[in-house]
């Protein structure tokens, strides 16, 4: 039986995502999966980036607002979460579309983490069971993995508690961490088409440049003095990302906002870079200058027959 396919539309920060997506989206009937690690977080809509609903169009959007700004999200999260969106958008009949940069979150729907192949061991697992059940059990036994295996304590939620169990005894059982194991990886539900937007290097530098501008002008500060003030720590997952974690010293009165502006920009900037190259690892990608007049038409043509050259991006 044949998967059923997702159309995922990845590319840096301000190289354009929104405006093509939604246009694809109405043309084709698709509902929006986001796939940002930040838009999943309520109350921070501003240093995300977060499209506001005049941006959407009526168009559906999922897997934003999921999640508190306190609280840790994992990978191993998000892959289930949004794996039951696209079930669900499936079955109404409507098309897929994802949308983000988070080049992660993608890796976990494209190649899923596996349980590992060892054999189970009944004593390890109860007594890894029995840690759980105490107070901060859970915690412990994040933090055991942590120390054992911090890449996939890194995907994995502190309350998965089931995949941190079996991540360990894992590694109890051969003594190689959970993420370097052997053929660690499991088909997909589904199969996805993706397209990576590009262009111009230093266009897409001024774009984040100008995009940090107006979020200044719309009340970043405001907005990150206000999760603050509301009891989110600085240390929280949420506020180490771009665009928050700058803002901090800046709001408590410890920075300038000349030093804010150009840290926020340079970091942003180096992020961008970091998201290309991410992306360069991926197999089966479509590369698309989001500025060249025939952007849109390449991608209808990529997601609906597969027409175009799949292959790495050209330097940004």
């Amino acid at each position: 039986m044949s998967k059923q396919t997702c159309w995922v539309l990845t590319g840096p920060t301000a190289s354009g995502k929104t405006s093509l997506s939604i246009r694809l989206a109405k043309a084709h009937d698709c509902e929006i999966v986001c796939m940002d690690s930040m838009q999943i977080y309520r109350r921070m809509d501003i240093g995300t980036a977060k499209p506001m609903p005049e941006e959407m169009e009526g168009i559906p959007h999922h897997m934003i607002d999921v999640a508190d700004p306190d609280e840790s999200f994992s990978v191993a999260r998000y892959q289930e979460m949004a794996e039951e969106c696209i079930a669900g958008i499936h079955a109404r009949g409507k098309r897929v579309l994802l949308v983000g940069g988070t080049g992660l979150y993608l890796r976990a729907l494209r190649q899923p983490m596996a349980m590992g192949d060892a054999a189970a061991d009944e004593a390890i697992r109860a007594e890894l069971e029995a840690i759980a059940l105490e107070p901060e059990g859970k915690q412990r036994l994040h933090d055991m993995l942590e120390a054992a295996d911090p890449v996939t304590a890194a995907r994995l939620h502190v309350n998965d508690s089931r995949r941190v169990i079996r991540a360990l005894e894992v590694y109890r059982l051969t003594g190689v961490p959970f993420s370097q194991q052997p053929q660690i990886q499991t088909d997909s539900r589904f199969d996805y088409r993706v397209a990576t937007l590009t262009m111009d290097r230093s266009i897409l530098y001024q774009r984040i440049e100008k995009r940090i501008d107006i979020m200044f002008g719309q009340g970043l500060a405001d907005e990150v003095r206000g999760l603050l003030d509301s009891g989110v720590p600085a240390d929280a997952q949420a506020m180490k990302a771009i665009g928050y974690k700058e803002l901090v010293p800046y709001v408590r009165g410890e920075a300038s906002f000349e030093e804010t502006d150009y840290l926020l920009k340079l970091n942003t900037r180096h992020y961008a870079k970091r998201q290309l190259t991410w992306m360069r690892r991926e197999e089966d990608v479509l590369w698309v200058d989001s500025l060249s007049p025939d952007a849109y038409e390449t991608l209808e043509n990529w997601y609906l027959y597969g027409a175009g050259k799949a292959g790495e991006g050209a330097e940004a």
